[in-house]
């Protein structure tokens, strides 16, 4: 039986949290491990589909399937093949078309995982980070900017029931 997405969305955060962490360094390539349907070929496609820079930071190397990184410290990271979400009493905001669940429980890190799509796509925003220009973390502009590579993921007909008021679909 599945677990509840929040409690699930939380696990993947407490994956993530170590790694972000761990990444900070100077590291060439930004160590992850691949979720569970990292294989499945439509995260194929969203990863050669994503865009060199991402709310402005440039893109890392990782070093699993399915997953992708920008910012040096990195401060987002992506992951494709999670867990499909059923049902969630996350809020849901829609960006560029793309419903995503958002977890604020560990802010200022935040957890944004597709829903009415699979595979399913993780993204975790740590917004204390700074780009380049030296803005803070935007998570919408970040979204936006991967909502292209992650519209090639199949909707599965289930859709948000309430969204954040300033949506941009």
């Amino acid at each position: 039986m599945f677990s509840t997405p929040r409690r699930r969305a939380l696990g993947a955060l407490a994956v993530f949290t170590p790694i972000v962490f761990a990444a900070t360094g100077c590291m060439p390539v930004v160590s992850l491990d691949p979720a569970p349907d990292a294989i499945n070929p439509l995260c194929a496609d969203v990863i050669v589909h994503l865009p060199d820079s991402a709310g402005d930071l440039p893109s890392r190397e990782t070093s699993a399937q399915g997953t992708a990184a920008w910012g040096k410290p990195t401060a987002v990271i992506l992951a494709c093949g999670v867990d499909v979400p059923r049902a969630s009493a996350l809020p849901c905001v829609t960006i560029d078309g793309i419903d995503w669940l958002q977890d604020e429980s560990r802010s200022p890190q935040y957890l944004f995982t597709t829903f009415g799509r699979e595979p399913a796509v993780q993204v975790l925003i740590d917004t204390d980070a700074v780009t380049p220009a030296g803005a803070s973390v935007a998570p919408g502009l970040v979204l936006n900017d991967l909502a292209s590579a992650v519209s090639g993921t199949k909707r599965n007909g289930i859709e948000c029931t309430g969204r954040f008021a300033g949506e941009r679909s």
